[in-house]
């Protein structure tokens, strides 16, 4: 699949890309979830399952260009690459200018402490090249000109779902792994770019997760541009997944596809 945006070309505007559009199950067509978000001030990493630093450097994008890693959750599908990602930052060939920013939900600082002592502290960087910012609730933060907005998500206590916004009025909103919730539509609200988890099809639905049809709800609702399903268990496979979405969403629906341009 081309690399290349797919939607208008607005001047300026960030560019994003699927990394992962799979699950914890092995496969060799959908890496596990993450999304790569590059604007003019930063380049932004939303989850990061195993194997994402591979589909970065197909992209052509290595690990000292990432200057945030963003976190729904902190299931191994999302977040099982972050001790891989810091260990590397040791080999020599690896020079980082600029700090690296970690952020997370609710729990964020113990989750690392305990991963980092599981790790023998082989994972901790210098203090001028780190730094973890745990957030809670909704709220709103500016980085390096992006401002990145974050509520809460119904799946798990620290599960947060993150809007980003570039200078240019642009919006992409992540949703992470989520059950139902008014936050979702809030968060998305009016947004371009919906990347919105739909882990079974509408007849299969589980619990802390969405199915196509309720996130096509969701972003009808919230006035979305264009959705983007993703986050596909096997089970998906075997239906038409856009078409379960359109029975209730109007607007533009795409399937996730690892390494899609947006």
């Amino acid at each position: 699949m081309s690399t290349a945006p797919q939607d208008k070309n607005i001047a300026g505007r960030m560019q994003a890309h699927i990394l992962g559009s799979g699950t914890c199950v092995p496969s060799l067509m959908r890496r596990p979830c993450a999304a790569l978000i590059r604007d003019a001030g930063c380049t932004v990493l939303v989850d990061a399952g195993p194997g994402t630093m591979g589909q970065l450097l197909k992209l052509g994008v290595t690990i000292d260009e990432i200057d945030m890693i963003c976190l729904s959750h902190f299931h191994l599908d999302h977040c099982a690459e972050v001790a891989p990602f810091l260990f590397a930052t040791k080999y020599p060939g690896f020079d980082r200018t600029t700090p690296l920013t970690l952020t997370g939900g609710p729990g964020l600082k113990d989750w690392f402490e305990r991963l980092s002592l599981a790790f023998n502290r082989s994972i901790d960087m210098p203090a001028q090249h780190f730094s973890l910012v745990e957030v809670s609730d909704d709220g709103q933060m500016d980085f390096q000109g992006l401002a990145i907005s974050h509520m809460p998500m119904a799946h798990k206590p620290e599960s947060m779902g993150y809007r980003f916004t570039d200078r240019t009025g642009f919006s992409l909103v992540y949703s992470g792994d989520t059950d139902v919730t008014e936050n979702l539509v809030r968060l998305a609200a009016g947004a371009d770019i919906l990347i919105c988890e739909s882990a079974m099809p509408d007849e299969m639905k589980l619990p802390g997760h969405l199915t196509p049809a309720l996130a096509g709800k969701m972003a009808q609702t919230a006035g979305v541009g264009k959705l983007v399903l993703t986050h596909f268990y096997p089970e998906c496979s075997t239906v038409d997944v856009v078409a379960q979405c359109r029975r209730a969403f109007s607007g533009e629906v795409v399937a996730a596809e690892d390494l899609m341009a947006l």
